[in-house]
């Protein structure tokens, strides 16, 4: 298969503890693969590296083939990888409709003759993001919200909207970082149908950091395990839950059946 990331041989170190240790993993183009593990497994610290938020102590991480590692998030987005948060990070005051919109505020080259000269090219663009904006607010089931600030969304309703900040940006591969964390179920559903769709008919990667087990069965093939700063094992969901290794990890060596 076609590597969009790729993780070799990364180590990251806190002081005296090894967070992650000489570690490597591969997330395929096209696919939804899902990363767990046991507390203090090191996940959290692999997909925080993969995203920017700090740099590896050594080892190197690709994008596509180009070394990316230790760029911040920001330079990562520009490189078409985009992250969503464990807790949503939403323009609170502006509307759900402004906050997909206030994505493509800035792009291209708009100049200050622009600015003077060419506003209707602007308004143009501004009309044709709205329109996108709308769209994707349909899809995401969130249109009769639109004109709700954001801050006053519930807190699957603050997920969908990051999600529809991901497809305003079209990114090549999406961080998704605990998407299940306080979300009801329904919403949660709708959540996981907008990422296969856009998995499926988009060809976006996802690469799924995520706590809900069941979740991760439902969009995941591969799922890649971590114990102690390294991949123990990846494969298809049913055969991580049978894995007499991950059982021993999660539960200390509790029945198979517990894993389910």
């Amino acid at each position: 298969m076609d590597t969009l990331i790729e993780v070799r041989n990364v180590t990251k170190r806190f002081g005296s503890v090894v967070a992650v240790d000489n570690c490597s993993l591969k997330v395929e183009r096209g696919t939804i693969t899902g990363l767990i593990g046991p507390n203090g497994a090191g996940k959290t610290t692999m997909f925080n590296m993969v995203a920017g938020t700090f740099a590896p102590t050594s080892g190197t991480i690709l994008l596509d083939g180009e070394d990316v590692t230790g760029l911040a998030a920001h330079e990562l987005y520009e490189h078409g990888l985009s992250r969503t948060f464990q807790i949503a990070q939403e323009f609170t005051h502006l509307t759900a409709l402004e906050n997909l919109m206030v994505v493509t505020a800035g792009k291209g080259e708009e100049s200050f003759f622009d600015a003077c000269f060419r506003r209707g090219k602007i308004h143009a663009d501004e009309l044709a993001a709205r329109r996108k904006a709308e769209e994707i607010l349909q899809i995401l089931r969130l249109t009769h919200v639109k004109n709700e600030q954001a801050g006053n969304l519930s807190g699957g309703q603050k997920k969908l909207l990051e999600l529809g900040r991901v497809m305003m940006a079209e990114p090549r591969v999406v961080l998704l970082d605990e998407v299940a964390a306080g979300v009801n179920r329904t919403l949660l559903n709708d959540l996981a149908s907008v990422v296969e769709s856009l998995n499926r008919e988009k060809g976006l990667t996802f690469f799924v950091i995520e706590h809900d087990m069941d979740l991760i069965a439902r969009l995941c093939d591969p799922v890649i395990v971590m114990a102690a700063g390294k991949v123990m094992v990846q494969g298809p969901m049913a055969d991580i839950r049978r894995n007499p290794e991950v059982i021993e990890a999660y539960f200390g060596g509790a029945p198979a059946e517990r894993a389910s």
